[in-house]
Formats: structure tokens, C-alpha cells, sequence
């Protein structure tokens, strides 16, 4: 039996069991995933409850919110994508080894491709420069991205996620609430990686004036999967990139850490839409 979880917080709703029970039903492998919110968004909290699953023989975990960064402080080897983005979202576990992966950035990656193809991203406001918005940053040039402007309500977090890209040799900037505006409407593409537009945190981050000037738009939230963020981007004519996508991707390349099979998306979608009964205009 492979024991696996995810460590975050308003996880309840969380399509990740249903998609690693299923692709190990698909694979013939015995498969546990189990939710666990640690007790508050503190560091000690979320080592508390990974060391609890090392213990109890977990083979490793993903991460989400509030815990991303933090996670990196209990990890012993790193991916390329993780020392570039400085989060993790996948860490494994052998003996006294905890290895940590960025399948948020191999998983944007793969979901951009497989919308838009060799599209080039161009100039892109992200707004949000938490644990996924580092990720989606960095993945962005790996797609065509000329310039990644980074708005955040906290300005010191798009402040050092602007300086983080910049000094990795690529092209960013801060957006500030005044700017903010403008700037949405001279970009090529949107991305939200806020929590705005999940079930716990309804709304959209953006103004529904500012759509439509852009070609392509991507929203990280998939709780609900047709966010009004992206529901806006559509009626506007825009190419999506929608949370499922990179909830897909990120999962498939995490299974293949945790368990070293390669899976075929297509089956697993197909699979996926069917037990599950989901019906979105959205997500393909």
C-alpha cells in the first residue's frame, strides 16, 4: 500500500485523493490519500503533521496553502525547480531523506502547452506572488513570457517576487495598487494565483471592465472548476488555462515521483470526467 496525503489548509474539498486513488486503481496499485490540516498556518504546525506521516509511513506528500515556502525548510534534496522558485508543492520520503519537487511548475507548464501550444505568453500580469504565484512566475518564460508583472496586496511579497525574477535573469516588475489598472490592460495575459474565486473565498480578483484587451488568461483556483475569473476571460473571447489543468498535470507529475509510473493524460481525463460526473465548459 502507498500511503499519500496533502498537507494545507481549506483542503476539505480537495479533488487530489479522488485522482491519486484512481490513477492507482488505473495502474494496479494500492493507493491511499489523505487529507490533514495542520492545526493553524504556522511552520511548526506543518512540521508537526509531515513528520507525523513520515512516521506513520507515508511515502510522501503535496502541499498547498499556507505551507509552500515553509516546506522547503524540511526538505533535505531539492529539484532544479524548487531551488529556482523557492517553493515546493511535492515532497517524498526515504529513510531520512525528504526530497522536494515544483510539480505546480512542470504542471502550468504542461496545462499552458496543452491550451495554447507554442503560443507565446508575452507580457503577463500575475496577480497573487504566494507559493503557486512563485511557481507560475518562473514557468512563465519557460512559455514565452517577455515581462511578469507582479501585483499582491501585501506590495512587499511582489516586491521580492519581482526581485527574485529579475535576478534569476529574466524580466519583471512590481504592479502597485495605483498602477494596477493600466498595466491589466496592456497585458498579453492574466493569471491569478490569489485564493479570489475559491468556494471559501468567493469573487474575482479583477475588475470586469479590465477583460478583454488580453489574449489568454489563467486562474490556479479549480474549487470551483469555472471560477468567475475565468467565466469573465471566456465571455470575452480570451484562450483559457483553467485551475483543472494545472490540478491534472501537477498531479500526474507528482504521482510519477511518488511512484515512478508514467500515466497517459488523455486516459486519465477521460476517466476522471467520467466517474466523477464533472461537466465544465471550461476545462476541455
Amino acid at each position: 500500500m502507498i500511503k499519500l496525503g496533502l498537507i494545507g489548509q481549506s483542503i476539505q474539498k480537495s479533488s487530489a485523493p479522488s485522482l491519486h486513488t484512481m490513477l492507482g486503481e488505473m495502474h494496479n496499485v494500492p493507493v491511499t490519500y489523505d487529507l490533514h490540516e495542520p492545526e493553524d498556518k504556522s511552520p511548526e504546525a506543518f512540521a508537526r503533521t509531515m513528520n507525523r506521516l513520515r512516521e506513520e509511513g507515508y511515502k510522501g506528500c503535496n502541499v498547498t496553502f499556507p505551507y509552500k515556502q515553509v516546506a522547503i525548510n524540511q526538505a533535505t534534496v531539492f529539484n532544479e525547480a524548487v531551488k529556482l522558485v523557492g517553493s515546493t508543492n511535492t515532497l517524498s520520503f526515504s529513510g531520512d531523506r525528504i526530497s522536494a519537487a515544483n510539480t505546480d511548475y512542470s504542471g502550468f507548464i504542461r496545462g499552458y502547452k496543452g491550451r495554447l501550444g507554442e503560443e507565446a505568453a508575452g507580457k503577463v500580469l500575475l496577480i497573487g506572488a504566494g507559493g503557486v504565484g512563485r511557481a507560475i512566475a518562473f514557468a512563465l518564460f519557460d512559455v514565452g513570457a517577455t515581462e511578469v508583472m507582479v501585483f499582491d496586496l501585501y506590495e512587499e511579497s511582489a516586491k521580492s517576487l519581482a526581485e527574485s525574477i529579475n535576478k534569476a535573469g529574466f524580466n519583471a516588475s512590481f504592479v502597485s495598487k495605483d498602477t494596477f489598472d493600466d498595466v491589466a490592460m496592456t497585458a498579453d495575459g492574466l493569471v491569478n494565483c490569489t485564493p479570489v474565486g475559491h468556494y471559501k473565498t468567493p469573487g474575482n480578483p479583477l475588475g470586469l471592465s479590465l477583460f478583454g484587451s488580453q489574449s489568454w488568461a489563467f486562474d490556479a483556483v479549480y474549487t470551483p472548476m469555472d471560477t468567475e475569473f475565468l467565466i469573465a476571460a471566456h465571455n470575452q473571447g480570451m484562450k483559457i488555462v483553467s485551475g483543472f489543468d494545472l490540478f491534472l498535470y501537477q498531479g500526474l507529475d507528482a504521482f510519477k515521483i511518488f511512484t515512478g509510473i508514467d500515466v497517459d493524460t488523455s486516459l486519465v481525463l477521460a476517466r476522471f470526467k467520467e466517474k466523477f460526473g464533472i461537466n465544465s465548459n471550461l476545462i476541455g
